[in-house]
């Protein structure tokens, strides 16, 4: 994985630039800017990069097959290469702003162990002892920040497409990206959906409906989308795409509903995120809905009154967490991880991809899905 390492240090160094040069056209209009510099250099010092290695092997798994050359050496179209780097670290700036608008509706308090971008907006506001209420400031704070941070993505995507030798490569890139921020966004209008309306919804659908939030906010922006949006800036055929799909969606399901078992069991010291986040926001999941088909009568009304009282204390927690393991739930989910990797692994060994690019998205394949943060 040495690439992948080098890649991840060159999207970090690229990521810093952008912000060096966005901090003084942040003061030149005043200094009290500093703070969207600054939450965002916090931000994106962070996280394991997965977008921007997706993105990468994705191109990868076109340029190496079409181009024959070896992607360990030095590719023939540098053009081509940094055009896809550019990509990839506008896509993580597209994470952070999710990140940040995601944060402020779940309340989360932290993010990477530090403190949430609408926290730190607060904390301004008390620190400086201003008029009103300091929450509704910090919201509103993040909130640009967020929007903000889009705004660099997009012109990072853009300057990455512009660089491209083929405008037929760039505009089929470019519609990868905008069908994954409308996929991503309505998924997470389903997720908020769904913890605020699952009374009104029959238990018989709350499975599919858990499964589709996953689909559309998680899987098809975590991973299918950075492998498309990556192939096509090669110049990948439909089918090259769509192999590229069959891989994509099942590993990105499998990579969300590792995330649902991290939210709830996960170890804060190694998340950043409270023991069972998930449970105090109220997260109607997968492993949830699964749990809810199993329990008997009385368990399932004990988990829905808890499930979302932000103020539910170690002991509460430590008991619902019981509940989810005796249901049966994590072990069901569990094996689901197992058996959407094994589809997306027999998808790429089916692909025509170039075969140094399927060996490396087979160790990422096990390495998203493994992962303990």
């Amino acid at each position: 994985m040495a690439e992948s390492t080098r890649l991840v240090d060159v999207v970090q160094e690229r990521i810093d630039q952008f912000l060096e040069r966005q901090r003084p056209v942040l003061r030149a209009i005043a200094p009290d800017l500093d703070p969207f510099a600054v939450f965002s250099n916090d931000l994106l010092r962070g996280g394991k990069r997965f977008r921007a290695l997706f993105c990468y092997w994705g191109w990868q798994s076109v340029a190496g097959l079409d181009t024959g050359f070896d992607p360990m050496g030095t590719p023939p179209d540098a053009r081509s290469l940094d055009a896809v780097m550019g990509a990839s670290t506008g896509l993580e700036f597209f994470h952070a702003a999710a990140l940040v608008h995601d944060d402020i509706m779940d309340n989360s308090d932290t993010r990477r162990g530090m403190p949430s971008a609408h926290r730190r907006f607060e904390r301004l506001h008390r620190e400086g002892s201003w008029l009103g209420d300091p929450t509704p400031f910090g919201t509103s704070g993040a909130l640009l920040m967020g929007d903000l941070l889009l705004a660099w993505s997009d012109e990072l995507m853009s300057e990455a497409f512009d660089g491209l030798a083929s405008r037929d490569a760039a505009r089929a890139a470019r519609a990868e990206f905008n069908r994954m921020r409308t996929e991503v966004t309505v998924g997470q209008y389903l997720d908020i959906l769904e913890e605020n309306a699952w009374r009104t919804v029959d238990d018989i659908d709350l499975l599919p409906r858990a499964q589709r939030v996953i689909v559309y906010k998680s899987a098809k922006y975590s991973v299918e989308a950075p492998l498309t949006i990556g192939a096509a800036m090669a110049g990948g055929s439909p089918e090259a795409l769509e192999s590229l799909r069959h891989f994509g969606l099942p590993l990105g399901i499998a990579y969300q509903l590792r995330d649902d078992l991290l939210g709830v069991f996960g170890d804060p010291e190694v998340t950043g995120k409270p023991a069972g986040d998930d449970l105090r926001e109220g997260k109607r999941t997968v492993l949830v809905a699964m749990a809810r088909r199993s329990l008997p009568a009385g368990a399932v009304r004990l988990l829905d009154e808890l499930l979302g009282d932000p103020e539910l204390d170690d002991d509460q927690i430590s008991m619902l967490q019981a509940t989810l393991r005796d249901s049966g739930a994590v072990d069901a989910v569990e094996q689901s991880i197992s058996d959407q990797v094994e589809r997306a692994t027999h998808a790429l060994d089916r692909s025509r991809l170039a075969p140094s690019a399927r060996a490396q998205l087979t160790r990422l394949a096990d390495t998203v899905t493994r992962r303990t943060s």
